[in-house]
């Protein structure tokens, strides 16, 4: 894949600058979370709110939050624009262990740069999640 660079460790603001990036993108796995709050749309609509103060973005329009889909892959999943672009996250509140539930998955994307083991550590705590995994990605 040319042009990009994943990472397992966090890019830092100098990084992000010295590449002259488009934009910096994290995804973020939580594992064993807390399974009344992955299946809360009040809840899960307000860490949305509260990941981008804590990031500094600023969201455009409105949140939005829906549970679809059936079996083993029904869930919540939530999207918000920021004006730098977008986060998303999605939910599996299956029973299980960290590979079948109680998971939440979380992408930022952004052209302005973030912290994304802030963004971890905040995610980490708001829903108890017990485990961590994150990758960021340079956009050239």
């Amino acid at each position: 894949m040319e042009n990009a660079n994943f990472s397992t460790s966090f890019i830092t603001e100098e990084e992000y600058g010295a590449a002259k990036a488009w934009g910096l993108l994290a995804s973020i796995n939580l594992y064993q979370c807390n399974r009344e709050k992955i299946n809360d749309p009040v809840y899960i609509k307000q860490f949305v709110a509260d990941l981008c103060k804590a990031i500094n973005m600023k969201a455009f329009g409105p949140t939005h939050v829906e549970k679809f889909a059936e079996g083993d892959m029904e869930g919540y999943s939530a999207f918000q624009f920021i004006e730098t672009s977008s986060i998303t996250v999605h939910f599996d509140d299956k029973m299980g262990d960290k590979s079948t539930g109680d998971r939440a998955f979380i992408d930022i994307f952004s052209c302005k740069y973030f912290n994304a083991g802030q963004a971890r550590d905040f995610s980490a705590k708001y829903f108890d999640a017990k485990e961590t995994k994150v990758w960021n990605l340079l956009r050239s």
